[in-house]
């Protein structure tokens, strides 16, 4: 939630100091481009001290980096200043989907996804909850205080860390049983169950966090076309958020591409202050991604999840080409918002799907390294989506429609399925099974993995 409100405010401070401070246009771009490098910059580092300190621990440390700056941003004196600002809150915004990893290594195979799924929800009600506070915010107190009341969340949560329990997977793989032990008589407690039977041992030592682990040849090909699949998921994601906007001004597609906006935004100092309507608009986009959630609630464990990362791509590529047709306002409306309900759901299913296909001496770095993929991508898509659609509207809507045609390729030959198994344990084995049982169930689980059944 907090993630979603730092990136959502990127959108209404950009006006705002357009106006307030008379910035040229690639000011206020470079005033978004920023947050991405610093995500982008940042995303493995703390994939790789997730992996070698704590899931806890790194996230403990994004989360007070991103709440320092978000609130000293608030006091940036002239646009400089701003501009360093934010770009080292995006540094530590680059640190949140570390609670992914951490989240996942707690919950049980069989409600993994769902759990997984159902957190991103609260993308979309950050998202939600920054407009209304903008509504109230910003025609009395003014950005200073947005920013500082947007960083609320974050702060709750910093408190909320001292009750937040580390990873008992990542304990035993760094030799804390007795840590382990410990978190999981905590949880059997919270739940009011006995302890499982049977002995936790540790295994031998890893090294942890290497980046040269992501390519060893279990893991190469998942690797990459992980990488391209979250680059096209955010660069199709906040290319489309942007032509969103040059699409409802203009009316259609084909009043673009006629150039019929006309002259009106040659000049670059030319500004306007957001309006309650322009708040009521960017609502309405946003809530598109509730009904994303649910769809991809709905099918990912009955097709899988490499099948609905594919559909996701492929929907929203055939919306794109919809788009060609001179269509109007209401069906405009209506592809756009189902385009960006599946290409949410194809990032939501990128998020179950990167934590459980990796083992967890490298789970964090590989979450992180995809991570900053998609910062690549959301870097990226300005150029398309802004630049190249003064030049040619058909070609900018092709080159999204075509990049997420690749990407539901990539989804369909990543070679492992993920649906139904067990969190990987260790790199030097192959699948991990977990204990879904007690008693009788567990001679026979022993069993299976002492035979590296693949079941």
């Amino acid at each position: 939630m907090a993630d979603a409100m730092e990136m959502m405010i990127l959108s209404i401070l950009a006006p705002q100091l357009h106006c307030e401070w008379r910035l040229q246009s690639w000011q206020v771009a470079f005033l978004t481009s920023v947050v991405f490098f610093g995500m982008m910059a940042s995303s493995s580092l703390w994939g790789n001290i997730s992996d070698q300190y704590g899931r806890k621990t790194g996230l403990k440390i994004s989360v007070l980096w991103t709440l320092y700056y978000g609130v000293l941003s608030a006091f940036a004196p002239v646009y400089s200043w701003i501009l360093v600002l934010r770009g080292l809150v995006g540094f530590g915004i680059g640190g949140v989907p570390q609670s992914v990893t951490l989240y996942a290594e707690f919950l049980p195979m069989k409600s993994r996804a769902k759990c997984i799924l159902l957190i991103e929800v609260f993308w979309a009600i950050g998202t939600v909850f920054e407009v209304l506070l903008a509504v109230l915010v910003m025609p009395t107190l003014g950005w200073r205080w947005l920013l500082i009341l947007s960083a609320v969340p974050l702060m709750i949560f910093a408190i909320m860390c001292f009750w937040l329990p580390e990873s008992a997977r990542y304990d035993v793989l760094s030799g804390n049983r007795e840590k382990a032990i410990a978190t999981l008589k905590r949880i059997a407690t919270e739940n009011g169950v006995p302890m499982p039977l049977g002995k936790l041992i540790v295994s031998r030592q890893e090294d942890r966090g290497k980046i040269r682990d992501l390519f060893t040849p279990q893991f190469r090909w998942t690797t990459i076309l992980l990488w391209f699949i979250w680059f096209t998921n955010a660069f199709s994601y906040y290319g489309l958020v942007l032509l969103t906007t040059e699409l409802f001004q203009a009316g259609d597609v084909c009043s673009v591409s006629k150039g019929t906006k006309g002259k009106e935004s040659q000049c670059s100092l030319e500004c306007k202050y957001l309006t309650v309507t322009d708040y009521t608009d960017l609502l309405w986009t946003t809530l598109s991604e509730f009904p994303g959630v649910l769809v991809t609630l709905w099918i990912i464990d009955r097709l899988g999840r490499k099948k609905t990362m594919a559909l996701s791509f492929f929907v929203f590529s055939f919306c794109s080409l919809l788009l060609f047709l001179c269509i109007g306002r209401v069906a405009l409306t209506v592809f756009l918002f189902i385009a960006r309900a599946f290409i949410s759901g194809g990032f939501q299913a990128a998020y179950v799907y990167t934590p459980e296909v990796y083992p967890t001496a490298t789970r964090a770095l590989g979450l992180g390294t995809c991570s900053g993929m998609a910062r690549v991508g959301a870097l990226v898509t300005p150029f398309v989506a802004q630049v190249l659609l003064e030049s040619s509207t058909y070609l900018t809507l092709t080159v999204y429609s075509g990049c997420c045609i690749f990407a539901a390729v990539a989804s369909c030959f990543l070679p492992i399925e993920t649906k139904g198994r067990g969190l990987q344990e260790f790199s030097h084995r192959e699948w991990g099974q977990e204990m879904i049982g007690r008693g009788a169930h567990i001679s026979t689980q022993v069993a299976r993995s002492h035979s590296g059944s693949q079941e």
